[in-house]
């Protein structure tokens, strides 16, 4: 049985000068052991659930594999099973405290050095925009998207946080279609997780790359945000929050169509204005 993503714990809660005992609701927080090829690789402090999802998100956007043909079987430690990736395809949640991916073929860009990421930073500086130039094309131009319905993206992203309204502590990512349907949603405790996990479902779902997809995060865009976006191919991605220097930068470099500080009335445009339309 999945682990509660937001187990409820007793608290002393403060007010007016009075102390109760009350019940809260925390947002989970545990690490996974990422092994590729059976070697140990990263160590991720996430919120458990869609795991799978999770580990190849990750491994697409550090450019360790280019698509699920590129994935053997997947071995996932608390069950001790074996498995094609494909069974996530269904919508199962697959959870497992250590995932091992194992390779059809030599991995399109081994990492130099494990790569420890926390549910606060991610893979911090692990590239520059130069290297991830060299693994990486620019987006291709286009398709035009409707600025009048960006605003709404951020609507929908935040009715949909059922974790956020129980705990006050997780950050979620939704992927739109062209079309503006919200397709998927994940939240967790860090933010690039939240991203990874968007990704490798639409990577089990063999949609990238995701031409066309606007993806929209409920926090600050940062680099590696943008980075990951770049690598799934979206050409698109709106934050309630504010962008970073080098995330502006990077998106300028592939033509990624950046937006910050988006809600229901106004929003900045920091890369890409050339995709939004507003006929």
């Amino acid at each position: 049985m999945p682990r509660p993503q937001a187990p409820p714990i007793s608290i002393t809660r403060w007010t007016d000068g009075e102390w109760q005992g009350v019940e809260d609701r925390v947002a989970s927080e545990e690490p996974l052991q990422l092994l590729l090829d059976g070697e140990p690789l990263s160590v991720i402090m996430r919120t458990p659930g869609a795991d799978l999802e999770l580990a190849l998100g990750l491994l697409i956007a550090e450019g360790v594999i280019a698509g699920l043909d590129d994935v053997a079987e997947v071995r996932l430690s608390a069950e001790s099973a074996e498995s094609d990736p494909a069974i996530a395809a269904t919508g199962d949640i697959v959870e497992s405290n250590q995932i091992d991916v194992r390779l059809r073929s030599r991995a399109r860009r081994r990492p130099q050095r494990s790569f420890l990421s926390s549910s606060a930073c991610g893979v911090c500086g692990a590239t520059t925009i130069e290297s991830l130039a060299l693994d990486l094309p620019v987006l291709p131009p286009g398709p035009a998207i409707d600025a009048r319905a960006l605003p709404a993206l951020a609507v929908q992203l935040r009715e949909r946080q059922g974790l956020f309204e129980a705990t006050g502590g997780l950050h979620a990512a939704g992927l739109f279609d062209p079309a503006g349907t919200l397709v998927h949603l994940r939240e967790d405790i860090g933010r690039h997780n939240a991203v990874d996990k968007v990704v490798g479902r639409a990577l089990l779902e063999r949609r990238l790359p995701l031409w066309g997809w606007v993806l929209a995060v409920s926090g600050r865009a940062g680099y590696e945000l943008v980075q990951k976006a770049v690598a799934a191919g979206i050409t698109a991605m709106v934050a309630v929050g504010a962008p970073s220097s080098l995330a502006v930068a990077t998106a300028e470099r592939f033509d990624l169509t950046l937006v910050g500080f988006l809600r229901e009335r106004r929003f900045n445009v920091y890369a890409g204005r050339g995709r939004l339309t507003d006929r």
